[in-house]
């Protein structure tokens, strides 16, 4: 049996809850809903850290962020962690990466082969958080309101000119693969930034959706005396009280959120296509994830690093070439379980022995709805600002709880509150469920010696960045290679300017022998 390709689609900030496979009811994403209609839809997955570098290390690793030292988005990732791309390399694969993945750290690639694209994001330890200051919070990536005040209409902006490229890019690469005519496999990653904010896109996407049609949040805004402390600091952090947010604004950034999401529907239906036109669509197993979510305005909060719903759950949708079709309904997942489960795809059940002990579990029997003992029990953790010990949540068959160690604990019944409006902490009836959550989080994490790695790794990268910022400032963005010496038609190539072009036609054509032989 051939080894199927694998073309791994990802966003930046898309929260499930806001596509219509998740029951949002506005949101319209044809190419994304008829990849849904094909494969699998996890209807309970979760990123396991809910802000960008952090989430995609575990993603990477199949690892806790934490157990990497990933803590936060200018943490370095080891390039001594085996990740995904190494693995499936290992298995003869071919490895490209286009788009985000926001590495930090010299190592531009982690296993991958090639890399097409550069970063948007910067991979140095500028935005490293410092729990030492604590009123206000210390702010590092400096978000503010400014994307909901701002929201609406562009002609282009940085993150179009961006996942144009990668989108680009990801294509032509998929034509190169083609045109190599081997049985190598690949993996190809197209990774777009699109619909982090600012919200803002152009015309066209805009008036996909007519503006009295968006929805207001489900959950009404919460008075800042009545937020729990974490909403509280987060509050803070992004300065909410600078601005006085109205209604018709939400509804903008609401609605520059969802045309956002159907620009990169579009970018997937691109992939789509050209894995049909290149003849791989029949052996690609194709995947469709986010690297965490954004409350979009429910409780009156807005971006990631928090711990409700719209800011852990993501979407999680995967179509192989012989899954059963349908949803998962009552089984968490998270992006830890990608790499076992790929592998075990990769191999048809037969993963090679990993080098570390991993996180996640091969979801590759719930394709085929034969997994009865996959566990509904997911790990959520937060070691980045805005709070000031590590945060770490437990997600078990439809509870919730939230736990840091300066904060009051919450507990929540995701079946009966999805809005998570009700702290069950106290509560009589809980209170065993309540006991045995914080047990169960204390010996996975261990909080106290969590928060002592995290503060020592604090100090040594605000001391690293400084030095490094000095004379002459040493960058690790990556620089794509592009060797001009190779491309298109070149007089150094051992052949001519016909030949040279016919390779490159695809589908290939044999040369026509002429009638006569040259005299």
């Amino acid at each position: 049996m051939r080894q199927p390709n694998i073309l791994f689609i990802m966003a930046d900030q898309m929260a499930g809850p806001a596509l219509p496979m998740y029951g949002h009811p506005v949101v319209k994403v044809p190419h994304l809903e008829r990849l849904a209609h094909e494969g699998v839809t996890f209807r309970n997955a979760y990123c396991n850290n809910p802000v960008c570098a952090p989430s995609r290390a575990s993603m990477m690793t199949g690892q806790l962020a934490s157990r990497i030292g990933a803590y936060d988005n200018a943490a370095d990732f080891p390039s001594s962690i085996p990740t995904l791309a190494h693995y499936l390399r290992g298995l003869g694969y071919k490895t490209c990466l286009s788009g985000k993945m926001h590495f930090v750290g010299p190592d531009q690639l982690h296993g991958f082969e090639e890399r097409v694209t550069t970063d948007i994001y910067p991979s140095d330890f500028g935005w490293t958080p410092d729990w030492s200051q604590t009123n206000p919070p210390f702010a590092p990536s400096v978000m503010s309101m400014r994307g909901i005040v701002e929201a609406g209409l562009c002609k282009r902006s940085l993150q179009i000119d961006y996942d144009d490229d990668v989108a680009f890019q990801a294509s032509r690469k998929l034509y190169d693969f083609a045109r190599e005519r081997d049985d190598k496999p690949f993996f190809l990653t197209a990774s777009f930034t699109h619909p982090h904010n600012p919200y803002t896109i152009t015309q066209e996407y805009w008036d996909r959706y007519r503006h009295q049609d968006i929805d207001m949040p489900s959950v009404p805004f919460i008075p800042f005396e009545n937020r729990d402390p974490w909403s509280q600091r987060f509050f803070q952090l992004i300065r909410q009280d600078e601005h006085d947010i109205t209604e018709e604004m939400i509804r903008t950034a609401r609605h520059a959120y969802y045309s956002m999401i159907n620009y990169v529907d579009d970018q997937v239906g691109k992939l789509l296509k050209t894995l049909e036109e290149t003849g791989f669509s029949e052996n690609t197993i194709v995947i469709f994830t986010a690297d965490h979510g954004d409350m979009m305005g429910e409780r009156g909060m807005w971006f990631k690093f928090n711990p409700f719903e719209w800011s852990t759950r993501i979407p999680f949708i995967v179509k192989t070439p012989d899954c059963a079709k349908g949803r998962v309904e009552n089984k968490g997942v998270s992006l830890v379980d990608l790499l076992p489960s790929l592998l075990d795809l990769a191999t048809d059940g037969h993963p090679p022995e990993l080098s570390d002990r991993v996180d996640g579990n091969s979801t590759a029997n719930l394709l085929h709805g034969e997994d009865l003992s996959w566990e509904d029990d997911v790990m959520i953790e937060f070691t980045g600002e805005g709070i000031h010990s590590p945060c770490l949540i437990l997600r078990k068959d439809n509870l919730k709880y939230v736990y840091c160690e300066d904060d009051p604990g919450m507990l929540f019944n995701l079946e009966a509150d999805p809005g998570e409006l009700e702290n069950l902490c106290g509560n009589p009836d809980y209170s065993e469920a309540e006991q045995k959550m914080i047990d169960i989080i204390c010996e996975r994490w261990d909080p106290k010696s969590m928060k002592d790695k995290i503060i020592e790794s604090q100090n040594r990268r605000h001391f690293v960045q400084k030095v490094l910022l000095q004379g002459t400032p040493s960058a690790w963005d990556y620089q794509p290679f592009q060797d001009a010496s190779k491309a298109y038609v070149r007089s150094s190539r051992e052949t001519n300017t016909t030949a040279t072009k016919g390779l490159a036609r695809f589908p290939y054509v044999e040369p026509v022998p002429p009638d006569h032989p040259r005299k």
